[in-house]
Parts: C-alpha cells; structure tokens; sequence
C-alpha cells in the first residue's frame, strides 16, 4: 500500500469521527482480526487496554461519546509510510461526569493493510485522564 494511500484512510477516519458518524460505520474501516491498544490505567474507562477485534473500535467510539465531550482535537500531522499511518497533536476532553478538562498531546497509529486498520494504537497521557475520572 502507498503512503499517500494510508494517509488517505487516516484523513477519512478523522473526518468520519468530526462529523459523528455512527460508531458501527468507523469500525467498518478496521479488519475484523483489529488490535486495539490504548495503554494506560485499565479498569477506569472501559475504552484503555488491549482488545481485539472490529467490535473494539465501534465500542470505543461509543464509549468515548457517553463518557467525555471533545473540547479541542487539532492535528499537527499525519505522518505516512508503506504499511502504517501515524496522526499527532494536540487534545482536550471533558469528562462529563466531572465536567474536569484533560489536556494531551497525542499520538495514534495505524497499522493498514490493504485498505482496513489492522491495529489502532493511541499514546496519549491516559493516566492523567484516568486520575481525572476517579477525581
């Protein structure tokens, strides 16, 4: 796969979550067999860990909606090479519960093959967000 190709799916994905679409609908972009990994603090938001699985990411996109609220999202760049994607910046996430702000850089990256994520993979300061929750 080009790397302008897999920069492509990274935008589409960025642009389906920024118009909402329907969770079911951005995981039909990941491969049933996906690895989805957020590390962090597993056990306070249902969305950190290691999961596998198409479902992981409909869950997610679910979850992330219920629990919190995007007060900003700006991507820096998306960097592409043959078989991975990798999009950087900056957030900030409203915990609903709370109404506490969590401020991150970020780092996700995709792995793709084809033209379905494989394997999701966020970096972000995800112990700070879960320290905020049980706050």
């Amino acid at each position: 796969m080009s790397q302008d190709k897999n920069v492509a799916i990274a935008q589409q994905l960025l642009a389906g979550i920024g118009e909402g679409r329907p969770p079911e609908t951005l995981a039909a972009m990941f491969a049933e067999d996906l690895r989805f990994e957020i590390q962090g603090d597993d056990g306070v938001l249902p969305w950190i860990g290691h999961k596998t699985g198409r479902q992981a990411a409909a869950d997610f996109f679910r979850e992330i909606r219920v629990l919190t609220e995007p007060v900003k999202f700006e991507v820096e760049e998306i960097l592409g090479s043959p078989n991975r994607t990798v999009i950087v910046g900056d957030l900030a996430t409203r915990i609903k519960s709370s109404g506490k702000i969590v401020n991150t850089q970020f780092a996700i990256v995709l792995t793709i093959s084809g033209d379905k994520i494989t394997r999701f993979q966020m970096l972000e300061d995800s112990f700070d967000l879960s320290h905020t929750v049980r706050g």
